[in-house]
């Protein structure tokens, strides 16, 4: 149970059961740059929601690396006297290296996607990283399928996960969480998606584990609310913040052709996300939800 008044870092596991069980989500944004951890931060502490901050595996050297990353987070957390529980996850490792390292800078959260190998390998991959994060109080989310769209440099096309498969990555790795690809994509989408909600059920009841929900960015309401009330518990938004900030940091500058002021024009992307973050946290219905959880309400 989370301390009163704390502010420290925390696993999934301090925040994925409760919503399972009392049916909402917890948003997961990725930072882009380190104006974007502020605006998550800012964010959820205003809507007293829980919150995900991640960075996704292929932008971790761009940002200067794992102990900047965990750094900077915390530090944010500290100034800004942000009392919400903050997970900050790696997001799309391709590597058990790589988690490790994530780990050993102060990550609280990894992410293993081995979903690209047959399931045995897969299997293999998350256990090494599971044995390795349990050991030291981090949780580990993994993946079965292959969710469609641009993921971390790798294009594919959507392959369902299969119910057996995942039910036997849980059983034999202990994962703390579950991304069973089921018909989203990363990036935007082309048309209405369509998710595999029976399979979402049956891999839910299976496996009882939160499920995870990749390319959610773009998903109509409607189905969102029904893949939270099937489980699950973590919801992964990063392109919707692309564009809201792309979108009117370019509205600035067009606006104002002799700006070169940058601190006004970041700013003005900040917002932008910051109201991103909010939105989609209102969506999930997570606002408002720290107390119950300090109180072990759920």
């Amino acid at each position: 149970m989370l301390d009163k008044g704390s502010s420290r870092l925390v696993s999934l596991n301090e925040v994925l059961p409760n919503a399972k069980k009392g049916q909402y989500a917890v948003g997961h944004f990725n930072i882009n740059s380190y104006h974007w951890i502020e605006a998550i931060l800012e964010a959820a502490q205003e809507e007293n929601s829980p919150v995900i901050v991640a960075s996704s595996n292929r932008l971790v050297d761009y940002l200067g690396g794992f102990r900047l990353i965990a750094t900077m987070v915390n530090a944010m957390i500290e100034e800004k006297n942000i009392t919400v529980p903050v997970v900050l996850h790696l997001d799309h490792s391709d590597s058990v290296e790589r988690c490790i390292e994530a780990i050993d800078a102060g990550y609280t959260s990894v992410m293993i996607d081995g979903s690209h190998y047959p399931i045995e390998k897969n299997i293999e991959l998350t256990k090494q990283v599971v044995d390795y994060a349990h050991a030291r109080g981090v949780s580990v989310e993994a993946e079965v399928g292959m969710v469609g769209g641009n993921e971390d440099g790798l294009i594919s096309g959507i392959k369902y996960a299969d119910p057996q498969e995942c039910l036997q990555l849980v059983t034999e790795t202990g994962v703390d969480a579950l991304a069973a690809a089921l018909g989203s994509v990363h990036g935007p989408y082309k048309g209405e998606p369509k998710l595999g909600f029976d399979e979402m059920k049956e891999i839910s009841e299976l496996t009882n584990v939160p499920l995870v929900l990749h390319g959610a960015s773009g998903i109509p309401l409607y189905q969102l609310e029904k893949a939270i009330r099937l489980g699950h518990a973590k919801v992964n938004v990063n392109t919707e913040c692309l564009l809201a900030w792309t979108r009117v940091v370019r509205e600035y500058l067009n606006n104002n052709p002799d700006t070169y002021e940058v601190k006004s024009v970041l700013t003005t992307g900040k917002e932008a996300v910051k109201a991103v973050v909010k939105e989609k946290i209102r969506e999930f219905k997570s606002s408002n939800k720290v107390e119950k959880i300090k109180m072990g309400a759920y």
